[in-house]
């Protein structure tokens, strides 16, 4: 009867224990509807959807669709979002016209966002015009007039302005056509336009047509992250949340920081960018994806977003965005520009909210 009692009894304290420990029950789980495009970012959520990393944290990720920052951006008056992953650039027009909080730092994507030329264009046989950029191709008489293919307010957008920027140049030199990324590459591939202005993954596609690149963001001396972006109603309603999908993210940065390429890794990339988006990835590719996009860890992280000595690191690049893009093309006002300026939508108190130490990977 004993033995009875004690089997009993420890099968209790046992049940109790998986209750206090283990994940929340599916009816006690947050919903959360989070925004990603199609490339390296998406890791984060998705693989967290894998590891049930989310329902850990006692939240429950939808992970929403969309082709470009500016979408996401236009579906957030309408709550389809509350939190994710978007561009540098979009971001500065969302902080602007609604307020979207930049929360964290998704990756560094200045390598990858990218101007092409074809390999038979005159662009292609001048480097190093300006001194100051040396592996930048072209020069001014090459570029002035012709037809830039290029998603508008996006980062690839970006690329474009930082280039033209290095000819001494600006939009207004030269014929803008805008397009999405898919379309881009269709035109350009039959023949529209002198240059193709695209990111990673179709930067990837471009570079197996044989397309020449002549300029990336960091090759024109500038820098251009993805953000974790939150509706700002949301996640000042709900910082114990925001911080909580932000560990959820960082259990994912850790991975990539730590391991890097592993054959695991590019193989789980391959999967993701297959399933999710329906998109084909060679083993090079998915490898070039994680090698090129840096991340940083929550204590890199926490520095970037420093402002106790003035402008913090974010704040400096996202005023550079709006300087060089939006305002010196007219696309913003000087009103406008001193509010971005102003950085007070780039804060680090959900980084500071979160839960040390981020749970394990593996």
């Amino acid at each position: 009867m004993k033995r009875k009692l004690f089997i009993l009894a420890l099968a209790v304290a046992l049940a109790c224990m998986f209750t206090v420990t283990g994940p929340a029950s599916a009816k006690d789980l947050v919903k959360l509807s989070t925004c990603w495009m199609p490339e390296h970012e998406l890791f984060f959520g998705w693989y967290a959807k894998e590891k049930g990393w989310d329902k850990e944290e006692g939240l429950d990720f939808e992970l929403l669709y969309f082709e470009s920052g500016m979408s996401q951006l236009e579906a957030l008056p309408a709550k389809q979002w509350v939190l994710g992953a978007t561009g540098g650039v979009p971001h500065v027009m969302g902080s602007l016209r609604f307020g979207a909080q930049m929360i964290g730092l998704g990756n560094n994507e200045s390598f990858l966002n990218t101007v092409f030329a074809r390999p038979d264009a005159a662009v292609v046989k001048t480097k190093g015009w300006n001194k100051n950029h040396p592996k930048v191709l072209g020069k001014p008489v090459d570029v002035k007039g012709k037809t830039f293919l290029v998603t508008t307010a996006s980062s690839a957008h970006f690329a474009m302005t930082t280039y033209l920027k290095t000819m001494g140049l600006k939009d207004s030199d030269v014929i803008v056509k805008q397009m999405d990324q898919s379309s881009i590459m269709a035109a350009f591939d039959s023949g529209v336009g002198d240059f193709a202005c695209l990111w990673a993954p179709y930067s990837y596609k471009a570079e197996a047509n044989g397309w020449i690149e002549v300029s990336n963001v960091d090759k024109a001396g500038a820098a251009l992250p993805i953000n974790f972006v939150g509706d700002k109603d949301f996640c000042e309603k709900n910082p114990a949340i925001v911080a909580k999908f932000l560990r959820v993210m960082f259990r994912g940065i850790n991975k990539l920081a730590d391991e890097g390429a592993t054959d695991e890794n590019i193989k789980l990339f391959q999967r993701m960018y297959q399933e999710w988006a329906g998109m084909e990835y060679s083993y090079a590719d998915a490898k070039k994806d994680i090698e090129m996009h840096p991340v940083w860890k929550l204590d890199q992280q926490l520095k970037i977003f420093n402002a106790s000595n003035g402008e913090s690191r974010a704040q400096t690049i996202e005023r550079l965005i709006a300087e060089l893009l939006l305002h010196a093309n007219g696309r913003i006002t000087d009103a406008e520009l001193a509010k971005v300026t102003k950085g007070d939508w780039i804060t680090d108190k959900y980084l500071k909210l979160v839960k040390t130490p981020i749970p394990p990977y593996k």
